[in-house]
Formats: structure tokens, C-alpha cells, sequence
């Protein structure tokens, strides 16, 4: 199946990372390798690109779409919570910008074989690194019932988290749960009728509390973005792509504490902690998406963008 993706807030991101022709960058969610195009467009023969993903489906379609940019650009498959690590490695210490455009990429979503989603019928899958022990088919057939709801509450905001997690548990002491499509089924019969009639997707949410706990998305989120902005020249920049408002909330926090750290009681005249700024926050409401790009790509329609530069 061929690689598509259509990056989302791609000039908006790329204008935010205030690109120096000569200059390092990372994209630490490579993807369908459209927020990669752009920024190597951009790039003069000075300057350089990595490319991070844990897919390597990712990776092989990178290498060779951006073929033409063979000695500016290098993919490395690494999770980007590794950024530090990668760069250590590659003989990189300070980088001019970092981006991230997390949550799945739409190729993923629409490679049913992968079981990402509630649209198309196959294995429960929904690992990024098909290499990682743990799929989504395990948490639904092994953990324990409190534990589902609980992350199919936090995770999913779903209000019927407790219903759909004993409807599981139910069904899974007749047979495994193997198939996205047998799981649509049982959070269809969970989720009383009439909830059903309006808003999303029945199952959308509960998918997407299931993809985010496979991958730990928001557990390494945290670190993942301080270790950018350690390895972040002075008055670089890094730009950040959600898609739903915890992944928003941990980004929005972040930047808050990296822009002020003092940890001195607001009584004291002056702060003795000694901590000092890392970063200068530069959108203090997140770049949404315009008309105009959600009339191309409604998968855009929850985008937000954070941008901060190193101080």
C-alpha cells in the first residue's frame, strides 16, 4: 500500500520553525515524510535533516521519497523519546529545530492490516513499532476490568468507559477478542442506543484510548519535549502538533514550566531557587487549523500547534 499522508498545519509548523538554510533540524515523527519534503526544500547544501520514526514502514517510504535529498537527509527508526540518544550517536550535540506531529499517521489508519482502526476488519493490532511486545489484542483480552476502564476513561474521555469495559470482559470469558470488527460490535452493544445516533463514531473513542496506552504516547511526552529542548542551539525552535486535548495539555504545560521553572513561593521578593527559563513560549493560544485546510483534510479538524524557542 502506498505511503499517504496529508501533513497537517504544514506551512503554519514550517514557518514556526524559522528555518536557517545552514542549519540542523529533526522531525521526530516522520510519518508520510510531508513536514520532512518541506523543511529539506529549504535546507541549502549546509544544512541537514534527521528523521525519527518507530515504524518502519515510516522509514523505508522516507528513504525513498526524499531520495533526492540523498547527504542532507538521514532516517533513523527510534522512537523520538530517544532524541538525546540518536543525536549523541550520530555525532550531533545542538540542533537549530525540532518538530513532532504526533498521534497516528493517516497511513496507518488506513493500512487495516496494522489495526488501527474501527473502520476496516482485521487482527487488533495498533503497535507503531510492530516490534514492541504488547498489542492492543493483549489489553483487551488480559487486563483487568478496572484497569480497561480506566484507560478507556482517561485515554478516551469516554463516558461510557465502564459499560464497554465489563461488555469486554464479558465477552472475552467466551472467546478472545482478536478483530477490530469484534470489538466495534461489542462498544456498539455497550454504548446505549441513543448515544449511538449522535456524535462521533461509537467506538472512536475507545480506540483511541487503546492506541495512546499500547504506545504510551502521553507517558513519554513529557520527557520527550525537554529532551528537545536540551539539545536545542540558543534561539532554536520547536513546534508541536496535537490532536486531542490531553496530548495538548502535557505540551501547553511543558512549554509553562521550561519558560518558567522558578519554584520560589510568590511571596519571595526575589527567587532564590535558581532556576532559570529555558525557552521563550511563542503562540500563547495554539495555530489552528483555517477553513480552508479543513476542507481538504477533515483529519485536521483537532490539530493544534505549540511553538517555543530556546533561550
Amino acid at each position: 500500500m502506498e505511503f499517504k499522508h496529508i501533513s497537517v498545519l504544514l506551512k503554519e509548523s514550517i514557518n514556526g520553525l524559522n528555518i536557517n538554510p545552514q542549519g540542523i533540524y529533526v522531525d521526530c515523527t516522520l510519518g508520510g515524510a510531508g513536514h520532512s519534503t518541506e523543511i529539506l526544500r529549504r535546507l541549502g547544501p549546509g544544512g541537514r535533516l534527521i528523521g525519527l520514526d518507530q515504524d518502519p514502514a515510516a522509514i523505508a517510504n522516507a528513504e525513498q521519497r526524499l531520495q533526492r535529498f540523498a547527504g542532507r537527509f538521514q532516517a533513523v527508526r527510534a522512537n523520538f523519546v530517544g532524541i538525546k540518544q540518536v543525536l549523541a550517536e550520530l555525532g550531533i550535540s545542538t540542533v537549530d529545530g525540532v518538530l513532532f506531529d504526533l498521534g497516528v499517521s493517516s497511513y496507518q489508519l488506513d493500512t487495516p492490516e496494522r489495526g488501527f482502526s474501527y473502520m476496516h476488519d482485521a487482527e487488533l493490532d495498533m503497535r507503531m513499532d510492530p516490534d514492541q511486545p504488547t498489542s492492543a489484542k493483549e489489553l483487551v483480552n488480559d487486563l483487568p476490568e478496572e484497569e480497561l476502564t480506566n484507560i478507556i476513561r482517561k485515554y478516551g474521555e469516554e463516558r461510557w468507559a465502564k459499560r464497554i469495559a465489563s461488555f469486554i470482559v464479558r465477552e472475552r470469558q467466551r472467546r478472545p477478542i482478536t478483530t477490530t470488527g469484534q470489538l466495534v460490535e461489542i462498544i456498539k452493544a455497550a454504548v446505549p442506543a441513543n448515544a449511538r445516533r449522535e456524535g462521533p463514531h461509537p467506538a472512536k473513542r475507545t480506540f483511541q484510548a487503546l492506541r495512546i496506552a499500547v504506545n504510551n504516547e502521553l507517558g513519554i511526552l513529557k520527557g520527550a519535549i525537554q529532551g528537545a529542548v536540551q539539545v536545542l542551539k540558543p534561539g532554536g525552535r520547536i513546534c508541536v502538533i496535537t490532536f486531542h486535548s490531553l496530548e495538548d495539555r502535557i505540551i501547553k504545560d511543558t512549554f509553562k514550566e521550561l519558560a518558567n521553572p522558578c519554584t520560589c513561593p510568590p511571596s519571595f521578593p526575589v527567587c532564590n531557587c535558581g532556576k532559570q527559563p529555558q525557552v521563550k513560549i511563542i503562540t500563547n493560544k495554539p495555530i489552528e487549523p483555517g477553513a480552508e485546510e479543513l476542507a481538504y483534510n477533515p483529519r485536521a479538524r483537532s490539530a493544534k500547534l505549540r511553538i517555543a524557542e530556546k533561550l
